[in-house]
């Protein structure tokens, strides 16, 4: 008897700003492939994520659990187990291609196939380890282009990580992502139901589309959000200390300029929005693919991103902070029959991490009861007692990249976001933060932690901080320290 549930086909880029989608209301963006998702599928406006950076964001992704619960808070923390393993068990093709940050690296996870690609410019953790994208090049005779290289070069410090692809084409990190799913289900036999996780690597820096596809951005117009005084003054210190950090560490590939010029903003800006137009190309061939090999009629396509990246907007690099660059990404919900219907915005505040139920159910799966996430399916099945989350929570502990601080909590709702920071450096206490009024204040600009007509404000939702953890890390923390 045929198994009749569909595939889901789970793409997934890695610091992908919600911002970089044409049909999303972004028109300096060159998306075709990924407006046919959104003008096909179903579109959440505010989907956030757990933590803002790669490995506790997927791997609180691919548990239903937060940071806190996991264990897993920074990259290189051990990572071996994840719902993935309900899909295999339960008749699911389950093959990854491409990106998990998983740890070790090479760790089932899960699937049943695994052809790991990580970070593009590995350095703190990886560093020696040969994944299939270091073993494609390699074969050819070519040295990748990293750190170690980017740094002979005299434009080094004043390029904030963008560099054009200067070896062939298809060795580019998201093209050989994308040509390998090609690859795979091109040369496996048809097997259904299918799992496949595509991770692209980019738009991750370094920011290196080939120069063809930085072409298309060098005479477009690309908004930039102001830096300001007020902005930059206001912040913690915690986040002032960062900034100094980025400046004097490369972390991959980027330097950090503490006043970086229009152009230097731009430049970096066209790098990043033509690596994203690159992976949307190669979301349009993996759908011709799949469409060649009988997978596409029943199947489901999802479509988001790890986390954002601020590329100075708030004068700050790459991840790392809570600002709406960072904890806000793209979420789109697809199907070759339309079932839930086409072109619809959701507006309601979801987490990232709610994907996962969402897939364990749209498996028939069942989805473990101590799962802090929540499914998204009625949602999608437009159900009436469906309504978003009332807050969503981020937190990010002290590591090789924030430095400045011990701990880090993100508590933000429809209209209030607030950050607060434990442990920071030269700061008496310890304790500060941010406040953040987004109906009135949507860029996030003006810091209102210490005013006091907002004290009542910030006391509230620093009563929402603690009932979610003392309610999150109750009986998950427990079951699932059994399964790790």
């Amino acid at each position: 008897m045929s198994d009749a549930r569909p595939n889901i086909i789970f793409i997934i880029t890695d610091q992908q700003r919600f911002d970089t989608i044409n049909a999303m209301g972004y028109p300096h963006m060159d998306t075709p492939n990924l407006d046919r998702l959104v003008n096909e599928g179903v579109t959440f406006n505010q989907c956030h994520i757990t933590a803002p950076s790669c490995a506790p964001s997927r791997a609180s992704l691919f548990t239903g659990q937060y940071p806190h619960t996991t264990g897993i808070l920074k990259n290189a923390d051990e990572w071996t187990r994840s719902w993935v393993e309900d899909l295999t068990e339960s008749g699911y093709h389950s093959v990854n291609v491409g990106k998990m940050h998983t740890w070790p690296m090479t760790t089932s996870c899960g699937f049943k196939e695994r052809y790991v690609v990580e970070n593009k410019d590995r350095y703190l953790e990886g560093r020696y380890f040969f994944d299939e994208w270091d073993k494609a090049l390699a074969a050819r005779g070519l040295a990748k282009q990293q750190r170690e290289l980017y740094r002979q070069r005299d434009d080094y410090n004043q390029a904030i990580g963008s560099f054009t692809w200067e070896l062939d084409p298809d060795m580019q990190a998201d093209n050989f992502v994308g040509n390998m799913a090609q690859w795979w289900t091109r040369s496996y036999p048809n097997t259904e139901p299918l799992f496949l996780e595509i991770g692209f690597p980019g738009p991750h820096p370094p920011y290196d589309p080939t120069p063809d596809a930085l072409a298309r951005y060098t005479e477009k117009e690309i908004p930039l959000d102001p830096l300001t005084k007020e902005d930059l003054e206001g912040q913690p210190k915690a986040y002032q200390g960062m900034r100094v950090h980025n400046n004097e560490v490369d972390h991959d590939s980027v330097i950090l300029p503490l006043d970086p010029t229009e152009e230097q903003r731009l430049n970096q800006r066209r790098h990043y929005c033509a690596n994203t137009t690159m992976i949307d190309q190669k979301v349009g061939e993996i759908m011709e693919q799949l469409e060649a090999q009988g997978y596409l009629e029943n199947s489901i396509i999802i479509f988001t991103s790890d986390h954002g990246d601020c590329l100075t907007d708030h004068g700050h690099s790459q991840k790392w902070t809570m600002y709406e660059q960072v904890t806000r990404v793209p979420l789109i919900v697809w199907s070759a029959d339309g079932r839930f219907g086409k072109g619809r915005q959701i507006d309601e505040i979801v987490s990232l991490f709610d994907v996962g139920p969402t897939i364990l159910e749209m498996a028939g799966c069942e989805v473990p009861k101590h799962f802090s996430a929540r499914s998204l399916l009625p949602a999608l099945q437009e159900k009436p007692e469906w309504k978003g989350r009332d807050y969503v929570f981020a937190e990010h502990p002290r590591d090789g990249n924030f430095t400045t601080a011990d701990y880090q909590v993100m508590v933000r709702s429809e209209r209030w976001k607030l950050v607060e920071i434990y442990g920071s450096d030269g700061v008496d206490g310890g304790r500060e933060g941010l406040l953040f009024d987004l109906e009135n204040d949507p860029f996030e600009l003006i810091n209102l932690w210490g005013d006091a007509d907002h004290a009542n404000i910030r006391e509230e939702l620093r009563d929402e901080l603690l009932r979610w953890r003392v309610e999150s890390g109750h009986e998950a923390s427990k079951t699932f320290a059994k399964q790790r």
